[in-house]
This record gives structure tokens, C-alpha cells and sequence, in this order.
């Protein structure tokens, strides 16, 4: 009897030892979270994260998924593992079986192998999205979703997140805006002419307030990424947000998503338990990078020194700097961007702080996204000042050792000259000329139609403010942006003269949209709740962006400029079925514009259109244009 007990007594020690190591042993994280059959790349590495796991065995039985390797690295807390997919490989649930052995001891001390085995079910999904392609056709409204509308009020705030406050008298706290407040406003977007919306970041920014020139603020403008799987619940989810795509779609509207390569939030789940010490890059004393761009351009004169401190020196101190120049963290960034197309259905990429990254990553990055999707818009972010720089870090004819792959550049350059132009007297280098030989350096582009181009955006002061105010000069703007070369992109709120400078902060320019928020005293959404000057501006944009969607001229057309004379700016958009002529008038009086200067795209037209005011020239000789204007003429013969 005594040996009986003492046996139960046994079975009852290993069975508690087992459990307890297998209740131990537990997967926290797979990603990418779930993968899809047919992908032209048949190869996917999977993140692992659980206590120890890398002590297991994997293995897999499902027809056409092989597993070609595993990789250990300084955490025992992550698995890599590296899979082929086979094409013929069908859609459907799975298991990866995760066996080690322990050793569990009995009552006299002999040491007995134990198998621990833990089972993790992965899908493989059919593939179905199809982004929809954008171009010079298209008009980009970019969102600030915290500062847009709040659709939803019940996720403004939760206690269970770092920073847990939201509170609109507060500049630099959240303020509630989110994916449902925008997607009550699809019909605003839509009758101002946008195709397409390019939201800032909505990943999940679970970020603590950080000390930034003295005050405490949030990450409410989404720069700051602790998960790259799930939206940030503040703004509605995941859930929501593939509700807003499916809204946007509906309604011709496409969705560009704001993609971080370059850093992490200090709060991202990896940085309590690094993969490896060279998940980031890591300096003995914090450096930070000098955002200096000579040192990527400057291959006869450039330091080494120089060039690694720009890309690996941190950006700011609370965003750990990613070394995407380690594969595995290329590998994790490259499936996310992939998956997230697949997952979500977004139509386009525009890229943060992209010369930050290593460039030879970018290209294996935007290398992996048009391989998959091969008309997908990738735009990078790069606040150059020069055309070298701009050009040197998109496609372009240089003949250089590294040959950039990014299909558009985000156009500051031709921001900065628009600005300068509206604010300076006509001159040598100075009014229209600084557009015009802007534009006259296009060939060092290989194709400068893609840049994406822009009169401000959330990091720049508010282009009415920059314009001091002028209603004229706002026209002149937009109109140009609207019909010049490149695919345009209005920041919300210009549309409606919204103003300020970035002074005392960025907040400044980053206000809340009126109406967007019950209890608002004013609602800019409608025309009833702006005053006469907004609507003039408002229905200005209106008029010319819903015009340029049926202009094949302007959108897909040549573009020939002429030199500014006399503070005269003329080029015409043109193709075989349409021709639209363009005068700026940087004179503060009227002036005769005498057509038979222009004849190499005049000749054969002998009439007009005037698109915004709707009015018909039937004389081309001479064309009478307004002071501190812009005259966009359809020719007609």
C-alpha cells in the first residue's frame, strides 16, 4: 500500500512539474500575425516571443509550407523562423508545434526526460486585395486623424495606456479625434475634389508623455509605434480602421498609410526584451543624428564619420534608432509593410524620416512592396533643400554608385520655391523664376510627375500664414499646385485659410478642425459655418480640383513653361485631346498678355474657357489677367 501512495505521490509531483513548465512556456506574440498564399516571394520569417522559446524544436505538417530553418539569437525569448510557401499551397489554419525536452526528477533523484510541447495555430489567408494605383491624377488630402473629427467619443481616453489623458484645452495632449470622425466626413473630403487621403500614423502609439521643450507632451500626431500589428485603439482599431478603407473605397476615395522605417517608441513592446543588442543602433554615449543630408550626397568629399552619425544617430532620445541594416529587423519591417497592404487594403505608402533609414534597406523595402503590388505609390519624406539631395534620394539619372529605387519624392524643394515666389518681388532669382528653374532641373528625375508636391503639411507652418494672409496669393498657390506637374497633396484646413506658425510648437499647426467635435461653436464642414472669405477659398479649390479629374492635360499631360517676364508666369498643360494655359500675374495691376509669345502651343486655338470663373475669352491676342492673379484657360478652336 505504502509503495502504491508513494507512486500516486510521484505521478502526482511529475504531472504538477509538467504543468507548470508547460503553463510557463507560452507563446505571447507571432508576427506577422497571419500570412496569405500566393505571394510572388514564397519565403516568410516569422517573429516568435515567448519565455525561453528558443530551448523548442519547431516544426510544421501542412501541404506546401516547409520550414527551412530556425534562428536563435541573444534573447532566449524569440524564435525566427524562416518558412517557404509553395504556390500551389492552399488557404487554411495550421500548427507550428513548438517540443522540448526537460528533465523532471523523482522521489530517489534519478532524472527522467519529459516532452513540453506547445501548439500555436497560424493561417494562411487567400489573397484579395488589389490597390488601387494613384498618380498625377489623383489629390491627396492629408488627415492629422486626433485633430479632424471625433466620430467616437467612448475611445478617447483609457487608463490602461501610458499616457492616459486627453484634453482638447491642451495643445500637446490628445485631443479625440479619430477613424470614425473621418469616415463622417468622406462627403467633405469627396465634394472638395480629394481622391485620396494620406492619414498620419494610426498604429498604436501606447507611448508615455515625453519633456519636449519643457512641456509634457503626448504622441497624439501617431509618430511614436509600440505595435506595428494593431491600430491604436484611441482611434478606433483595426477594426474601424478597415471600416474607414472600405468607406473610403466606396466612395473613389484611396488610402495612403504614413510608414515609420526608421525608429521605435522607447515604450514598443521589444525594447523591455531586445532580440539582440543590434536591434538598434547603439552608441557608447547617446548621439543623435546631426539631420544633415550632405553626408549621403557627398561621395567625393564626404566623411564616413559624418555619414554614419546622419543614418544611425538617434532622431530624438525617446525613439530608439532601428538598425535596419541587420537583416532580421530588414525582414520584420519589410513583412509588416506587406501585410499591412493585404490586411488593411490601403492603396499607397508615404514614408517618414527616409533618409534616416539605410538606403540600401529602402531599396530591398520598396524593392518587396512593388514586386507584390507593382504600381503601388511609395513616397518618401526627405526635408532637402537642395534639388541634388531630393533627386539623389528618388529615382533619378545620376550616374552615382547607389541608384535610389524610391518611385516619388515628397517635393519640398518645389514647396519652398512656391512660397518664396508668392512672398518676393519679381526678380532675376527671385518671384516666378525660383518656380521656373525649379521646374527647368525636372530632368534629373526620372519621372517627376510622381513627386508628390505640397504648399504645407503637420511639420512646416500653414502656408496662409507663410503667404501673410493674402487671399490672392492663396489662389495663386493652390492654383499652381493644382495645375503644375506632380500628384498634389492639401494638407486639412488649408482649403478654409486655416493659419499659424509653428511658434511656440508644432501644435500650433496642428489645430483641431472646426466642427469636428460636438459642441463646436462653428462647423466648417458646411457651408453655413464658414464666413465669405473661407467659402471663396474653399469653393476656389473646389472648383479647380473637380476640374483637373476630368483634365487629361493637367493630369497626365507634357507641361511646357515659358520664362517669366515682367512678373508674368505662363506654361501650358497639354496632350492630343486638351490644352490648358496657366498665367500667374505677380503684378499688383492689371496686365495684357499677348498669346503670339506662346504660339509654339497656341497656333490653331482661337477661343477659351476660363475654368474657375466659367467665363468664355473669345480673342486669344491679347488676354487681360487681374493683379495678383491666376487665369486658368481650357483653349478651344
Amino acid at each position: 500500500m505504502k509503495k502504491i501512495i508513494n507512486f500516486i505521490g510521484f505521478g502526482l509531483l511529475f504531472f504538477a512539474l509538467i504543468s507548470g513548465e508547460t503553463r510557463a512556456q507560452s507563446i505571447q506574440k507571432v508576427e506577422p500575425v497571419n500570412w496569405w498564399t500566393g505571394m510572388k516571394n514564397p519565403k516568410l520569417q516569422l517573429l516568435v516571443y515567448g519565455k525561453d522559446i528558443s530551448a523548442f524544436e519547431v516544426s510544421a505538417n501542412y501541404p506546401g509550407v516547409k520550414i527551412e530553418g530556425v534562428q536563435k539569437v541573444e534573447s532566449p525569448n524569440y524564435l525566427f523562423i524562416n518558412l517557404t510557401i509553395a504556390p500551389e499551397t492552399r488557404a487554411g489554419k495550421f500548427m507550428l508545434e513548438f517540443r522540448k525536452t526537460v528533465q523532471v526528477k523523482n522521489g530517489k533523484k534519478k532524472a527522467v526526460d519529459q516532452i513540453v510541447k506547445i501548439s500555436q495555430p497560424y493561417e494562411l489567408k487567400v489573397r484579395d486585395k488589389k490597390p488601387q494605383e494613384i498618380t498625377s491624377k489623383d489629390l491627396i488630402y492629408q488627415i492629422l486623424p486626433d485633430r479632424f473629427a471625433n466620430g467616437d467619443p467612448s475611445n478617447d481616453k483609457f487608463p490602461d495606456m501610458a499616457d492616459p489623458l486627453a484634453d482638447r484645452s491642451n495643445p500637446f495632449l490628445r485631443h479625440g479625434g479619430d477613424l470614425q470622425g473621418i469616415i463622417q466626413h468622406l462627403d467633405y473630403v469627396q465634394e472638395l475634389g480629394a481622391t485620396a487621403l494620406w492619414l498620419n500614423p494610426v498604429l498604436e502609439n501606447n507611448q508615455f508623455q515625453t519633456n519636449e521643450g519643457g512641456s509634457m507632451r503626448s504622441s497624439y500626431h501617431g509618430y511614436h509605434f509600440t505595435d506595428l500589428y494593431n491600430v491604436d485603439k484611441r482611434l478606433g482599431g483595426n477594426d474601424t480602421y478597415k471600416k474607414l478603407i472600405d468607406a473610403a473605397h466606396e466612395k473613389g476615395i484611396k488610402i495612403i498609410q504614413d510608414a515609420i522605417y526608421n525608429h521605435i517608441a522607447s515604450n514598443h513592446w521589444m525594447m523591455k526584451d531586445l532580440p539582440m543588442k543590434s536591434w538598434i543602433n547603439q552608441w557608447d554615449t547617446y548621439t543623435n543624428t546631426t539631420y544633415r543630408d550632405e553626408p549621403l550626397i557627398d561621395i567625393l568629399h564626404g566623411s564616413a564619420s559624418d555619414k554614419k552619425i546622419m543614418e544611425s544617430g538617434w532622431f530624438v532620445p525617446a525613439l530608439p534608432d532601428l538598425n535596419n541594416k541587420n537583416e532580421l529587423v530588414g525582414n520584420y519591417l519589410i513583412q509588416h509593410a506587406l501585410w499591412t497592404v493585404e490586411f488593411f487594403g490601403i492603396d499607397g505608402w508615404r514614408i517618414d524620416t527616409y533618409m534616416y533609414n539605410d538606403l540600401e534597406f529602402m531599396n530591398r523595402c520598396n524593392e518587396a512592396l512593388l514586386q507584390e503590388y507593382p504600381d503601388m505609390f511609395i513616397t518618401g519624406e526627405n526635408s532637402v533643400s537642395n534639388i541634388v539631395s531630393q533627386a539623389y534620394l528618388s529615382r533619378n539619372n545620376f550616374n552615382v554608385p547607389f541608384k535610389s529605387n524610391l518611385p516619388s519624392a515628397n517635393d519640398f524643394v518645389l514647396s519652398n520655391a512656391i512660397s518664396d515666389a508668392l512672398n518676393n518681388e519679381f526678380g532675376w532669382n527671385k518671384g516666378f523664376n525660383r518656380i521656373y528653374s525649379t521646374l527647368a532641373s525636372d530632368m534629373i528625375y526620372q519621372d517627376a510627375n510622381r513627386n508628390m508636391i505640397f504648399l504645407d503639411n503637420h511639420d512646416i507652418d500653414r502656408f496662409y500664414s507663410v503667404i501673410k494672409e493674402d487671399l490672392s496669393k492663396f489662389k495663386m498657390g493652390l492654383g499652381f499646385l493644382l495645375t503644375t506637374r506632380g500628384v498634389p497633396q492639401i494638407y486639412y484646413g488649408t482649403e478654409i485659410l486655416t493659419k499659424n506658425f509653428k511658434d511656440p510648437s508644432d501644435a500650433e499647426v496642428r489645430k483641431d478642425f472646426p466642427g469636428g467635435w460636438a459642441g463646436d461653436k462653428e462647423n466648417k464642414f458646411l457651408a453655413a459655418g464658414r464666413n465669405a472669405k473661407e467659402n471663396e477659398a474653399f469653393d476656389f479649390v473646389k472648383t479647380l480640383a473637380n476640374f483637373r479629374k476630368g483634365s487629361s492635360a493637367i493630369t497626365t499631360g507634357k507641361l511646357m513653361q515659358f520664362t517669366p517676364e515682367s512678373g508674368i508666369y505662363v506654361y501650358f498643360r497639354y496632350d492630343n485631346n486638351q490644352t490648358i494655359m496657366v498665367i500667374l500675374n505677380q503684378n499688383k495691376d492689371e496686365k495684357v498678355v499677348e498669346s503670339s509669345r506662346f504660339s509654339e502651343r497656341t497656333t490653331g486655338f482661337t477661343r477659351a474657357r476660363n475654368v474657375i470663373t466659367k467665363t468664355d475669352l473669345t480673342d486669344l491676342k491679347t488676354i487681360r489677367v487681374a493683379g495678383m492673379s491666376v487665369t486658368v484657360l481650357e483653349l478651344q478652336k
